[in-house]
């Protein structure tokens, strides 16, 4: 039950992205007030869609995912469970064109597939929808004094620093978090970046016709499953959308992007390494995605502890960034959310006891703690497990 009333404390979170806003509803539903604050722009505006749809791996969320969101807001869960596409396996394109199918659980268990662009709007519509919870876009984070719990803002469109007094600090501003750099100026913090290296680049195979005379189109490949082009050092992959295209994405060591240097040279190379997707992408929408859509790089972050005394703590990328050939990125910064919400609720953290400045909640201190402590190990076996696969 959400607490009211004048005595709430304050929780920013930093990052408007699916992590950020389901903390922040886990946080409002047990009292706090919560601000979120994002750098970017809004992402309903038409402007950030377009930007959005240029470099975003298509998500395949799991059981794992599906149970964080289910445990913070069923009616959410099941109104997002509609906007999904099954997919029910892997198919695998050899060199030769030849398909082959690989379940992933025998009893009919499967990942679905959603644009990241959607979850996010979504998520951030149902985070606003709840009591207690405000956003404000263009707001970058400068810096933060977690003892005097004072987070310095800088208002983009009003061209002017804002100080924003909290309780509560979550950082979850991704794979470059502002609120990591700033927990290692107070925290003993063990740190690992690493770029592989690999790029990726965001392609788009059109919808097909319809299959009779005014229907809906078609899909040019089967919807139930995640398709992929292995190719040893490189793969193409491509993920279902509801409006019957795919998203692909080209998985490729830097030098042969770099090797890509001429309409010939990008439509010769995938003449040769993906023969039955390139008619499908078509020659003109490749070139065209290859020259306007950004390559993007590939990083591993690894850190301990996610959390400063009763003041912050870590979630998503911010405290685990991890390659995508696992599939479980965002599967598991949703799960720390739940983790987390699990954790404050065990420890009866009480949003509308007041702390004075210079004291700690040793309630909220004693369950960010526990989250380091539990928290780590499987996050490291998740990142180790992307890596390898």
């Amino acid at each position: 039950m959400t607490a009211s009333g004048p005595n709430r404390r304050k929780a920013v979170v930093v990052g408007a992205g699916p992590v950020g806003c389901l903390a922040a509803m886990s946080l409002a539903k047990m009292g706090w007030s919560v601000d979120i604050y994002e750098g970017r722009p809004d992402m309903r505006l038409p402007s950030s869609k377009a930007a959005a749809q240029q470099r975003s791996i298509n998500l395949a969320i799991s059981a794992r995912g599906l149970a964080a969101i289910q445990a913070i807001d069923p009616g959410a869960a099941d109104r997002f469970l509609s906007t999904v596409i099954p997919m029910h396996g892997r198919m695998i394109h050899d060199a030769q064109g030849r398909l082959q199918s690989q379940p992933y659980d025998r009893d009919g268990q499967c990942i679905n597939s959603i644009g990241r662009a959607f979850l996010n709007e979504d998520l951030l519509k149902e985070a606003l929808a709840v009591p207690d919870i405000r956003a404000f876009f263009q707001h970058k984070v400068a810096s933060i004094d977690f003892d005097r719990r004072i987070m310095k803002v800088q208002d983009v469109e009003a061209a002017q620093d804002v100080d924003v007094p909290f309780d509560f600090c979550v950082g979850a501003d991704g794979s470059y978090s502002i609120v990591r750099r700033q927990l290692m100026r107070v925290v003993r913090m063990d740190y690992q970046q690493w770029y592989i290296p690999h790029d990726y680049l965001e392609l788009k195979m059109p919808a097909g016709p319809p299959q009779e005379p005014g229907g809906d189109p078609s899909f040019l490949l089967d919807p139930n499953h995640l398709h992929i082009w292995p190719r040893h050092t490189f793969m193409l992959i491509a993920l279902p959308n509801k409006d019957r295209t795919f998203t692909c994405t080209l998985f490729a060591p830097t030098a042969d992007f770099d090797r890509l240097d001429s309409d010939a040279a990008i439509v010769r190379w995938f003449s040769e390494h993906f023969p039955d997707a390139l008619p499908l992408i078509g020659e003109q929408a490749l070139l065209e995605d290859f020259h306007r859509n950004p390559r993007s790089a590939l990083m591993s972050i690894k850190a301990r502890p996610y959390h400063y005394k009763d003041r912050a703590v870590l979630l998503g990328d911010a405290a685990h960034a991890m390659v995508p050939f696992y599939g479980q990125g965002l599967n598991c910064g949703l799960e720390d959310v739940r983790v987390l919400d699990v954790l404050l609720r065990e420890a009866r953290v009480d949003a509308t006891s007041q702390v004075p400045e210079c004291e700690e909640d040793g309630r909220l201190a004693s369950a960010l703690a526990r989250y380091s402590e539990t928290r780590h190990e499987d996050l490291v076996a998740i990142c180790d497990l992307a890596m390898d696969n």
